[in-house]
């Protein structure tokens, strides 16, 4: 039996009316919260993705939860206990019979310095809120401790047909409910295809210019 593919999300979450102005694609969003004065509010994103019927399809779908999510991560990191050598491949085939396909076209965000160990791995935790992506790169900021930084936000546009990954379900009552998070399980391409600098009002008495980088995942 062939995986399925789960339903585009962004074709039902947008148009997306925030302060007062209406954004037809995650993109453009993206841009208008990293343009405004303060970090914007991902907890208010979420609630309009819990009040989504596709997204409550995607996580109510899945058996992939942010518990699972931690041990799995935890298993992949591990190099030295040898009694649990095989447990990372052991652990990501049994995700993998219960992953399914992307949608063409959904867009995805990360923030921070793509790892260089994904292309290898084919692992990525990335979210479909874009506030969380804002959240997550001024966080990086403010780790810097640099009056001037520069950080930066991905993001992905799934591009190929066979992208597997993992909505996870978070707990509703955790501060984790707001990550929205979708892991990336296996893919044959990420290729930046364009970069952009963007220079960023003043947030937390930190002044940054973002570069925006935009992927292409097959």
């Amino acid at each position: 039996m062939g995986k399925l593919t789960l339903p585009l999300l962004d074709s039902h979450l947008y148009p997306q009316v925030w302060q007062q102005q209406t954004f037809t694609t995650p993109q453009a969003l993206l841009m208008a919260m990293l343009m405004a004065e303060d970090t914007p509010d991902a907890d208010a994103f979420t609630q309009q993705l819990l009040a989504n019927d596709v997204y409550q399809d995607w996580i109510n779908s899945t058996v992939f939860g942010r518990y699972l999510h931690r041990n799995f991560t935890a298993f992949y990191r591990q190099t030295e206990d040898s009694f649990n050598t095989d447990m990372p491949a052991l652990f990501r085939r049994e995700l993998m019979r219960h992953a399914q396909y992307l949608p063409l076209e959904q867009v995805l965000f990360f923030a921070g310095a793509m790892p260089k160990s994904v292309r290898q791995t084919k692992l990525l935790t990335t979210t479909v809120n874009p506030a969380t992506a804002v959240m997550n790169a001024q966080k990086i900021n403010e780790k810097t401790a640099l009056s001037h930084a520069t950080v930066i936000i991905n993001q992905i546009i799934v591009s190929g047909r066979e992208v597997l990954g993992f909505p996870i379900r978070h707990n509703k009552r955790t501060s984790e409910r707001t990550r929205n998070e979708v892991l990336i399980l296996d893919f044959r391409e990420l290729r930046l295809v364009d970069e952009d600098n963007v220079i960023v009002k003043k947030r937390s008495n930190i002044e940054a210019t973002i570069l925006l980088r935009s992927y292409e995942l097959r």
